[in-house]
């Protein structure tokens, strides 16, 4: 079954990370603060009354697996017969930001291991999914979990991003293997990528847009078999030898006509690098007065040589946009003939907490749905039913 040649998608938030709150380790669970749990048979209607069938989709790898190696599939179970009552086709996702309670954190190879015999035990147990995405926005978990000090791990150094990152890779990578060794997947990427920008007479401004970029794009690398660029390469110096060969090794596991690699949009996705020499008039990029205004809908994900697949084939979420008054993210689908592309609204309903980046647990609404946080339908999920109509494209 072939991904659709444009996809107008939705997806339900599921994210469950650890953060430090009030002095002690919380686990945030969207699911829990939502109750999607308890109202997920309606909330899948909800979604198939508007016409949508690729639903981005998965249940906590912690309830999954309660125990080393023990399994419990019972959300699972009852999530893929609702998406099969539905319509639903489901964009299975097996890892979004968190990870059992047995396991340390994303530094700590043991979960790379623990999740591949995850990844086994579900396609044992579940035939029909095709359309996968292992690891939900790895480079975002690495980052948040190991260069930022927000979650999970709570590191803060370049370095140890560099080795999450290389174990969260290594584990999206050995999950697509076993997916194409089994059956005729596919790779649903999401990832996280900011438009840097700067004045083109800002040295400064020009190398720290290329450093952030560099250090983004790694994640892409990675994936595919490329040389990290730039402040980048100090990788290839952390990353143990042993993962960077077996990283090199599955980088083209997956055919190029099985992946679409998704990338977010955000309000916060464009960042203006710089600095306002002493002397100088005001310019309109950087630290200087003016805010940036990049052509609408542009990224600046690059094409690098040598990359074999479509970087920028879907774009999806709303976070942060007050989902009540305006829509959100259009395509940003690459143009080259064949590409699968499209569009998810991420999410059904609204979130909690996304203000703080999830650091912050008290229960605060993200406005940010179709839906709001007691089910009623916004307007701009009338217009998005209308996209769905008239947008979508057969398999």
């Amino acid at each position: 079954m072939d991904f659709p040649a444009f996809a107008v998608a939705c997806g339900e938030e599921g994210s469950d990370p650890l953060v430090l709150h009030e002095g002690r380790e919380v686990r945030v669970d969207e699911y829990a603060a939502s109750q999607h749990l308890e109202l997920l048979d309606s909330d899948l209607a909800d979604v198939a009354g508007l016409g949508i069938q690729v639903w981005r989709y998965g249940m906590p790898w912690r309830t999954a697996e309660p125990e080393p190696g023990v399994y419990d599939w019972s959300q699972w179970d009852r999530a893929l017969q609702a998406c099969d009552h539905h319509g639903l086709i489901p964009v299975v996702d097996l890892c979004h930001f968190g990870l059992p309670d047995h396991y340390a954190g994303f530094c700590d190879p043991a979960w790379v291991e623990g999740f591949c015999r995850y990844v086994d035990a579900f396609l044992a147990r579940y035939r029909e999914p095709l359309w996968f995405t292992p690891v939900n926005e790895p480079g975002i978990t690495a980052t948040f979990s190991a260069r930022y000090g927000m979650w999970n791990d709570r590191r803060a150094s370049d370095d140890d991003y560099f080795v999450a990152l290389g174990n969260v890779t290594l584990a999206n990578l050995e999950a697509l293997a076993r997916i194409r060794a089994d059956r005729d997947g596919w790779w649903i990427g999401a990832e996280g990528f900011g438009c840097e920008l700067a004045d083109a007479d800002d040295e400064v401004g020009v190398q720290r847009a290329a450093d952030a970029r560099d250090m983004q794009q790694a994640v892409w690398d990675l994936h595919f078999g490329l040389e990290p660029r730039g402040i980048g390469e100090r990788l290839t110096a952390v990353v143990s030898d042993t993962v960077l060969q077996r990283l090199a090794d599955l980088a083209s596991v997956m055919p190029a006509d099985r992946v679409v690699a998704g990338h977010d949009i955000y309000p916060v996705s464009v960042a203006a690098h710089g600095t306002a020499p002493t002397g100088r008039s005001p310019s309109p990029i950087g630290s200087r007065p003016t805010r940036p205004k990049p052509a609408p809908g542009s990224t600046d994900i690059s094409v690098r040589s040598g990359w074999r697949r479509p970087p920028t084939s879907a774009s999806r979420s709303t976070k942060g946009l007050r989902g009540s008054r305006r829509s959100s993210g259009e395509s940003t689908g690459s143009s080259m003939p064949g590409c699968p592309r499209g569009i998810c609204w991420y999410s059904r309903g609204d979130q909690f907490d996304w203000d703080s980046a999830l650091t912050i647990p008290i229960g605060r609404v993200t406005e940010v749905g179709l839906h709001d946080a007691d089910r009623r339908a916004r307007p701009v999920a009338a217009a998005y039913a209308e996209l769905a109509r008239t947008r979508s494209t057969p398999r």
